[in-house]
C-alpha cells in the first residue's frame, strides 16, 4: 500500500496542495471528511470534533473531564455528559485513516497522521510549511481577515497543533527528521509544491 501524509503549518497551503497531489497522482484524499467520519461513528456534533481536534484542551476542560471520571454523586450532572476523551477521539480517527489506506492509495492531511503512521514503511510523510510573513499573507487572503486577525490565527493554531502533537505523542511537529520531505511553500508555489511532492511520491512508490 502507498501512504502520503502531508502535515502542514496553518496558512502554507497544505490542504490545497494535498487535494492537487492526490488528484495528479489519482490517489484518494482524506482531509476535512475524518471530521465528519469521527462525528458520525462517535455520535458528536461534526462542530465539537472539529474544535477539539489537533488541539490541547484547556485547564477548565482538563478539570471538567477530570471530574466527570469521578464517582462523587455531586458530580454526576458532569458525569452525565460522558464526554469523550481525546485519546478515544484519536482511537477512532486511526481507525478511520486505517481503514481508508486498506483501500487503496491515500493521501491523508493532518490530524497526527505523520505521528500515528511513523512506523509503517509503505509512507512518505511531507511538510508544508513557510515564513510567518507568508502564512499571515495567505491566512489574510483566504480568510478575508485584517493582518492582526490573520496573525492571531496563525500563532494560535499552529501553537496549539504543536502543543497537541507533543502532549500525544512526544514529538516535535516541525521537526524536519521527522518528514521525508519539508517543502517551503512561499518559495515554491502552490503548484511547484504539489509537482515536488507529486515527483518524489513517484519517486518512492513508482508511477503506478
Amino acid at each position: 500500500m502507498a501512504v502520503l501524509t502531508v502535515s502542514r503549518l496553518y496558512g502554507s497551503g497544505g490542504s490545497e496542495i494535498a487535494e492537487i497531489v492526490a488528484k495528479e497522482l489519482g490517489w484518494s484524499l482524506l482531509d476535512n471528511a475524518v471530521v465528519d467520519a469521527v462525528a458520525a461513528r462517535m455520535g458528536l456534533s461534526v462542530a465539537e470534533v472539529r474544535d477539539r481536534e489537533e488541539r490541547v484542551p484547556s485547564l477548565v476542560e482538563r478539570l471538567t473531564s477530570a471530574m466527570a471520571m469521578g464517582s462523587q454523586e455531586w458530580m454526576s450532572p458532569i458525569a452525565e455528559a460522558k464526554r469523550p476523551t481525546d485519546e478515544q477521539l484519536i482511537e477512532v480517527t486511526r481507525r478511520i485513516i486505517e481503514e481508508a489506506i486498506s483501500r487503496g492509495p491515500l493521501v491523508v492531511v493532518g490530524r497526527g497522521t505523520q505521528e500515528m503512521l511513523a512506523e509503517r514503511e509503505d509512507t512518505l510523510h511531507v511538510f508544508c510549511y513557510a515564513p510567518r510573513k507568508a502564512l499571515i499573507a495567505r491566512t489574510m487572503k483566504r480568510e478575508g481577515v485584517s493582518a492582526e486577525e490573520a496573525a492571531r490565527l496563525v500563532d494560535n493554531i499552529n501553537r496549539e497543533r504543536d502543543q497537541w502533537v507533543r502532549l500525544h505523542w512526544e514529538r516535535d511537529r516541525r521537526a524536519h527528521e521527522n518528514y521525508d520531505l519539508s517543502v517551503n511553500t512561499e518559495r515554491l508555489g502552490i503548484q511547484g509544491a504539489a509537482d515536488l511532492i507529486v515527483a518524489a511520491a513517484r519517486m518512492r512508490f513508482g508511477k503506478s
